[in-house]
């Protein structure tokens, strides 16, 4: 198969994944970089994921900018996914999510979001909590719509696996798709575990040897990629894991 109709076919397994697992709702997004071309990424259009097709992807430049002839609405938030491509050469997938669980560690003064759960390790000890308005004040929509803001949120994130945004959701990254979907189904299971934990009292965390236990597997074996095959099949379309 073409590698970027194989792309285009993945980024709709990632939608439809994360639509059905919860993580994205009727906003949100997911992207690849362009299999060939490291200055591109692809993104659907203005759609709610779970009903992203094939024919609803683009190639977009990473300053956000589609082709001349592209005339649908494009996601207002499509800079994230141009900003941390641009710093983060070794990120092959982006996430943008608003998942409810996940909301309350935004915006908390005293608790940081942590790793509880093994499925979680390889988010990171620390996740940072980016606040639009430290640059760009508090006039804003909370949005991402510009390449300023968006690289801002890149810098934040760092060489992390997730950044946090104050009132608004995260951004997650993966080395590959799989390995972004995985991370980022247990992303929103894990801070439900801690805030559970947190109502019965002192928690433990994951110790940093077991976080970098974690960064050292291989995110394309067959256990880690098992999440990735069950779920397509379970959002309906396992058909298009075939090439």
């Amino acid at each position: 198969m073409d590698p970027v109709q194989r792309v285009k076919r993945d980024v709709v397994i990632a939608n439809r994944i994360l639509a059905q697992q919860g993580v994205l709702d009727a906003y949100g997004h997911v992207s690849m970089r362009h299999p060939t071309n490291p200055n591109k990424y692809l993104l659907a259009r203005s759609l709610s994921p779970a009903i992203v097709e094939e024919d609803d992807i683009i190639e977009f430049d990473l300053d956000g900018t589609p082709p001349a002839d592209e005339k649908r609405p494009l996601y207002l938030e499509r800079y994230i996914h141009g900003g941390v491509y641009e710093r983060r050469p070794e990120v092959m997938a982006v996430l943008h999510s608003h998942a409810e669980d996940v909301l309350p560690f935004t915006i908390s003064k005293k608790v940081r979001l942590r790793p509880v759960i093994h499925n979680v390790g390889d988010m990171g000890s620390e996740v940072p909590v980016w606040d639009i308005a430290d640059k760009f004040g508090h006039d804003t929509t909370l949005l991402v719509t510009n390449m300023s803001q968006s690289r801002d949120l890149a810098v934040c994130l760092d060489c992390n696996r997730l950044a946090l945004m104050r009132g608004h959701g995260f951004v997650c990254v993966g080395r590959s798709i799989n390995d972004l979907v995985r991370l980022s189904v247990f992303i929103p299971r894990n801070a439900r575990v801690m805030m559970n934990a947190m109502r019965m009292g002192e928690f433990m965390a994951l110790s940093e040897g077991e976080v970098q236990a974690r960064l050292k597997l291989d995110t394309e074996s067959p256990a880690l990629k098992r999440g990735w095959e069950y779920w397509a099949r379970e959002a309906g379309v396992g058909h298009l894991l075939e090439d």
